[in-house]
């Protein structure tokens, strides 16, 4: 449609049968145009009915060109009726020129026009039809420049005509430039914005799925609509509270497309600090979730879950360790009340909850995890919980809450290490079957990586306390025969169950994950450690086992560099530590030290150049250095190295891995 619109021959009232045909044509056209729109909802019948009136008694009455119609439309002395409704008119024609891509008057005089129009309403106290709300804010939003800001007055009577109409859908045009307009002024995102984004979600046809693919939103093209929304949310985060309600409130769909689009906005904008935003906000609708709901959250979930994975997305965004606040301190309370109040089964919230409980823990300054320790330890409710959870592992490894189960692993482990750290009460004991996870590792299961990194995790902590946790209580699944007298001295463990466990430690490395390995070799360590303050001869025994120099040699295949790997390198350090020579012997450890000396150290890991360091200083200690020449370049390189001067970038330490979070130096260290 172009300037058609006026550029009829309207004529004086003596040519009224050429006018007649013209107003006739555009009152079609008008009402056509109207009857089907694109991007807003259809209008009512009793809408149309009042458009129709209007157009029949102002279009005849239209007889000026559009400089004169803009000038027309602007004057604020007092309208009414027919000249009124010839304004309407004015307004209908040129808000469906605009809509239709056809702007043949400057944007700048017609956004003026219309802000003196509504002025003029506001002045003679009237309440103008739905068409002309819709058509004037639409030209408003399309036609504000960058630079230029509506008065004040204007605000205040747009505010005041769209809270005289039933709901905002009424008059909603899916535009970015009207999501712009709204969320621009202060005065109408808080009124209307919630609604506002709602609609706009609503209507937007994209699920944006394919954005939610982490490995490429770092590089895919937004979409224009989404490219506006992300410039409003840089420039005014508190946008972000009414998504994350919108989150909460909204059908699943809607809330899902929300969450996608706050997900990408937080991963493509590193800078924005917006975790203390959300996590107040998330605190009060999870206390009202709470006292709503009272006993059994789990069954009116919602999109909880929704909620809950983006919290864990905020806390993943905090790279470094930092003092959890009280604020804080009272969502962990919130959080693990919720958990307290779930079943294994409903995994959507768990999973979620888990996550944010473990990064809590391990994201955190030393003082902060015994503070937040403490506040975990003291809900019963989450260690019955998890109680519940662990104990299905033994039944449900392949199952689809093997993430659960991981995290759960993960989770007791990190309790019982900050319990038995920091001397914390115990309000509730946590029963596990020691049998079934010495058997669930001895004969791990393929594809279960994590879960057996996750049980390793476990396993290590309850070695290094020795089995004296206060908080774990390691069970019998059945009635056992009295120990041999051999393994007396190794209990609760028996010689049989060490060997099967070695084993199984054995078969898992084999299968090279890294994270795995990571595990395995700290288990393999914590391990000998008990095994040689109780019985040294038993620890030799296992360290000196010949599959061990199968499985070292099988680790090494991997390149001539291979050796230079810190999982490999902690376990020659404890062969090295246990004098295994019939695993590797002193030739083979002056060739390590040869390759490591020749090696470019600088383009090392720090954790890589920890572990040498180790090895290192474990041959030196066991007076195997046969090469001084060699021992003295390396003793060099490594001194000369600091961590802050290592070139490698340094990895990330909390990673979420199949959704499930992690900390490497946890599942390491």
């Amino acid at each position: 449609m172009s300037s058609l619109l006026f550029s009829f021959p309207f004529h004086p009232l003596s040519h009224s049968d050429l006018n007649q045909v013209c107003s006739s044509f555009l009152y079609d056209m008008s009402l056509n145009l109207l009857s089907a729109p694109e991007k807003t909802e259809p209008p009512s019948q009793e809408e149309l009915s009042a458009v129709s009136s209007f157009l029949q008694h102002g279009l005849p009455e239209i007889r000026s060109r559009s400089p004169e119609s803009l000038a027309f439309l602007s004057d604020r002395q007092y309208v009414e009726g027919i000249a009124r409704q010839r304004q309407y008119c004015i307004l209908l024609l040129f808000y469906l020129a605009y809509i239709h891509e056809d702007r043949f008057v400057s944007e700048a005089e017609l956004f003026v026009a219309v802000q003196s129009f509504l002025l003029s309403l506001q002045d003679q106290d009237e309440r103008p039809p739905l068409t002309v709300i819709r058509a004037s804010i639409y030209l408003l939003a399309i036609c504000q420049d960058k630079d230029d800001a509506l008065d004040e007055a204007v605000v205040s009577a747009i505010r005041k005509f769209l809270e005289g109409i039933p709901d905002l859908h009424l008059v909603y045009i899916h535009h970015p430039l009207l999501l712009r307009f709204f969320l621009l002024y202060p005065e109408l995102m808080s009124r209307f914005g919630h609604r506002v984004l709602e609609l706009w979600f609503s209507w937007e046809e994209s699920s944006y799925e394919e954005l939610d693919d982490v490995s490429s939103a770092g590089q895919s093209p937004l979409p224009a609509s989404l490219a506006a929304l992300f410039y409003m949310l840089r420039s005014s985060p508190s946008i972000l509270l009414i998504l994350l309600d919108l989150i909460y409130s909204s059908p699943v769909d809607t809330a899902r497309k929300v969450l996608i689009v706050l997900r990408t906005f937080l991963r493509r904008n590193e800078d924005v600090q917006v975790g203390g935003l959300i996590r107040g906000h998330f605190l009060l609708i999870l206390q009202h979730l709470l006292v709503e709901h009272g006993a059994s959250p789990s069954g009116d979930s919602g999109n909880l879950p929704l909620l809950l994975s983006l919290l864990s997305l905020v806390q993943l965004k905090n790279k470094s360790e930092q003092e959890l606040d009280s604020m804080a301190m009272k969502l962990l309370h919130q959080v693990s009340k919720l958990c307290g109040k779930c079943s294994p089964a409903d995994v959507d919230i768990l999973q979620p909850s888990f996550n944010f409980l473990y990064w809590s823990l391990h994201q955190t300054t030393p003082s902060s995890q015994k503070r937040a320790a403490a506040v975990l330890l003291s809900s019963t409710a989450l260690i019955e919980l998890l109680e519940k959870t662990l104990a299905l592992t033994w039944t449900e490894v392949d199952s689809p809450r093997t993430a659960l189960l991981c995290s759960a692993w993960l989770l007791a482990a990190s309790f019982s290490a900050q319990q038995h750290a920091g001397s914390l009460q115990v309000h509730q004991t946590l029963s596990v079957e020691l049998d079934q996870v010495l058997k669930v590792l001895s004969f791990p299961k393929k594809k279960a990586a994590l879960l057996s990194a996750a049980i390793l995790c476990f396993l290590r902590t309850a070695l290094q306390q020795s089995f004296s946790s206060a908080l774990v209580a390691l069970v019998p699944s059945r009635a056992q025969p009295p120990p041999a007298p051999e393994d007396t001295a190794l209990a609760p463990l028996g010689t049989s169950q060490v060997l099967s466990l070695v084993i199984g430690l054995q078969n898992l490395l084999v299968q090279k994950d890294p994270l795995l390995s990571y595990a395995c070799v700290a288990c393999l360590e914590a391990l000998l450690d008990y095994l040689h303050a109780r019985s040294p001869d038993i620890a030799f025994h296992v360290v000196s086992q010949p599959w061990n120099r199968f499985l070292l040699f099988t680790l090494l295949d991997a390149g001539e560099s291979s050796f230079l790997r810190p999982e490999i390198l902690r376990l020659m350090t404890l062969f090295v530590r246990f004098q295994s020579s019939s695993v590797l012997s002193r030739e083979e450890v002056g060739h390590v030290l040869q390759g490591a000396a020749l090696a470019d150290l600088s383009t090392l890991s720090n954790t890589t150049l920890q572990a040498l360091r180790g090895f290192f200083l474990q041959v030196q200690s066991m007076g195997l250095l046969a090469d001084e020449s060699t021992a003295q370049t390396l003793h060099v390189s490594l001194e000369g190295l600091s961590p802050s001067t290592s070139s490698a970038e340094p990895p990330l330490d909390m990673l979420c891995l199949g959704g499930v979070a992690v900390s490497l130096s946890h599942i390491r260290d």
